[in-house]
């Protein structure tokens, strides 16, 4: 058959949530439009119910990723590294429909979301040793701080840069042993949810990662006021949405990260680590070290 005779095959686009491919509960989609308003796709809209069950999924997931040692968690995030270097071509033509970008600046775009990815993968086992450690006391103690997972964090995700910041908001969340519930740009869905295929493909077990698309105001509502969710990320939540979330958060003293001036082009500058320690909580411990006398430790 000819290429002109061929009909396309159009992709459907699904959520992600507890590692499989749902549509959304309502059996809603939205129309997805490229820069120039031309046609991409039917993105599902996520509802409530959604949001709910990924939490569920989420906390399910977090005994078992929390567990793990700081050093698996960083070979699974290279693994996804991997995975999206694999389909590159794929990710570069979404993110320059998504953003209307030159394929040159898409594709500059992509490679930056992939080395922040590994960037993030180094991180997982070293910032124990930068936010923790033993504290002097006076006294027979040891007294040691250790920095643990907060829980289940719900990620606005950025509405402008749909890839680079997408993966800029969910990787120092699950670098650390949180699990995500996460709210993909509204405008700008697909390589969130083609994301989530590549999730499903490494080693991530499910339900760490759950991609959500749809309005974000309606979903970000359930997900502040969840007793089940510890934290949120407010990035891509506007400046009037983010006050009403953050007055919904507080009532079980949820975490919050409030938004940020940020443009496009600051999401490839260097992150740094405050959005690594911004879900961990301290845990101290004391310990005794027995009698210290003159003549030493009776241990």
């Amino acid at each position: 058959m000819s290429e002109q005779n061929r009909l396309s095959v159009f992709k459907t686009y699904k959520l992600y949530v507890g590692g499989k491919f749902p549509r959304s509960e309502s059996g809603r989609v939205y129309e997805v439009t490229d820069s120039k308003g031309r046609w991409l796709a039917n993105a599902p809209q996520s509802s409530r119910k959604d949001a709910r069950d990924a939490v569920v999924a989420a906390r399910k997931a977090f005994g078992g990723w929390s567990g793990a040692t700081a050093y698996n968690r960083g070979q699974v995030l290279y693994r996804v590294a991997e995975m999206l270097e694999g389909r590159r071509d794929q990710f570069v033509r979404e993110v320059a429909d998504a953003e209307g970008l030159s394929k040159s600046k898409a594709a500059a775009v992509v490679d930056a979301a992939v080395d922040r990815w590994v960037w993030y993968a180094g991180w997982t086992d070293k910032i124990g040793q930068v936010v923790g450690g033993a504290n002097p006391v006076a006294g027979p103690f040891f007294n040691l701080s250790t920095p643990e997972p907060t829980g289940v964090v719900a990620v606005l995700a950025p509405q402008e840069s749909s890839f680079l910041g997408l993966v800029s908001v969910i990787a120092p969340v699950i670098a650390t042993g949180n699990t995500a519930v996460v709210v993909a740009s509204a405008d700008a869905p697909l390589p969130a949810l083609s994301l989530g295929e590549v999730l499903a493909t490494s080693d991530l077990p499910g339900g760490v990662v759950n991609i959500l698309s749809g309005k974000t105001a309606e979903l970000a509502a359930p997900l502040a006021s969840h007793q089940d969710v510890n934290a949120v990320d407010l990035t891509g939540a506007g400046a009037e949405l983010a006050t009403e979330l953050e007055i919904a958060a507080a009532d079980n003293l949820k975490r919050v990260v409030r938004p940020q001036a940020v443009d496009g082009a600051d999401w490839s500058a260097d992150p740094g680590t405050h959005r690594l320690t911004a879900f961990l909580e301290t845990k101290t411990v004391w310990h005794p070290t027995g009698a210290l006398g003159t003549s030493g430790s009776s241990y």
